[in-house]
């Protein structure tokens, strides 16, 4: 069957990680357009507080207690969201947690940890869809990041995982063409975005983490998750900055290797600037969230380049092309030969 995915206000859209950062901007916007959403976080407190907030303005939501990296946890979300509405058209695998430290300092446990909820929480979340949405239609979000592309110091298990989610949707995405689905298979590509991450993520360095600038508001993942809710697309990347950086990574991969590691390391610290240690480490546990980052940054409510891919997909290939030749003609000749 063919890709056909209805109109926001007509949707039902189950998002992961609800209640903080980017999860929050999705659930937020959806009902403001008059989505009905299924919601799932850990924090049940966070989840009735949110239901409670939104429901009080007319909005139509519902509410799961999960933990992603639970295979039978998501299950009870897709379950919640037929008793509440008899189904679902979208769903939204956002949920993410991050460590910041070198290969060596995280432990093992923590980097399973890490890819129990990236990984396996993505991939539990997209097969319960699929098995929800085949011969009805609809889409699976993936939300992965710029650092889908390209590695960075201070955070190898979150850059594996986003790298592997990233594989992942592409695999996921030929299956289910190859078998006709009629299911829209999108992944988002955040560059920073201003959310409490930084503060979520357990930390092994020796100064409080921060996000690089430039930051985006999370109201621009939102803006990018919705719109593939309605449009199909393969790839967004809701962020110049970001895609700035997998453009450079790519046509000069060793250059970008040694920016990374001359500056990658203090542009993630923010020594004066910790932010609230309320939030601090939800890598096993929930804590308190929000939509935003408390550390004071300056935070773009819009992105060009977000806008350019919404109005045709080719606007990425030109990017890649252009990038290539510009590096291409920057190199010196090899008069060694």
């Amino acid at each position: 069957m063919g890709l056909i995915l209805k109109p926001l206000r007509d949707q039902v859209i189950v998002v992961t990680g609800a209640t903080s950062g980017n999860g929050l901007a999705i659930v937020e916007e959806s009902v403001r357009r008059g989505a009905a959403v299924v919601a799932t976080a850990r924090s049940e407190a966070a989840l009735e507080a949110l239901r409670d907030r939104l429901s009080a303005d007319g909005g139509r939501i519902a509410i799961c207690v999960a933990d992603v990296s639970d295979m039978a946890a998501v299950e009870r979300v897709a379950a919640v969201a037929v008793e509440a509405f008899g189904g679902f058209d979208s769903w939204v695998n956002n949920a993410g947690t991050g460590t910041y430290g070198t290969l060596d300092q995280v432990p093992v446990a923590d980097h399973r940890r890490v890819f129990d909820v990236n990984y396996f929480g993505v991939l539990h979340g997209s097969l319960v869809a699929a098995r929800h949405l085949r011969g009805r239609g609809g889409a699976i979000i993936n939300v992965g990041s710029i650092l889908s592309d390209r590695a960075i110091v201070e955070q190898g298990p979150y850059c594996a995982t986003k790298h592997a989610v990233q594989a992942l949707t592409d695999t996921l995405r030929m299956e289910l063409e190859q078998e006709g689905a009629g299911i829209s298979v999108t992944l988002i590509k955040p560059g920073a975005i201003d959310t409490p991450f930084p503060e979520h993520a357990r930390n092994f360095m020796d100064q409080p983490p921060r996000l690089p600038p430039p930051l985006y508001a999370p109201s621009v993942v939102a803006d990018a998750v919705l719109f593939a809710c309605e449009t199909p697309r393969r790839t967004l990347y809701a962020g110049g900055g970001g895609l700035l950086s997998s453009l450079l990574s790519r046509a000069a991969p060793r250059l970008s290797d040694k920016i990374m590691e001359l500056v990658g390391t203090v542009a993630q610290q923010k020594p004066e600037d910790p932010g609230d240690p309320s939030r601090r480490d939800n890598l096993y546990a929930p804590r308190v969230d929000a939509l935003r980052g408390s550390q004071d940054v300056h935070a773009r409510k819009s992105s060009t380049v977000l806008q350019a891919q919404k109005l045709h997909p080719a606007v990425l290939l030109l990017g890649v092309v252009g990038a290539g030749i510009a590096v291409a003609l920057s190199r010196p000749k090899d008069t060694s030969r």
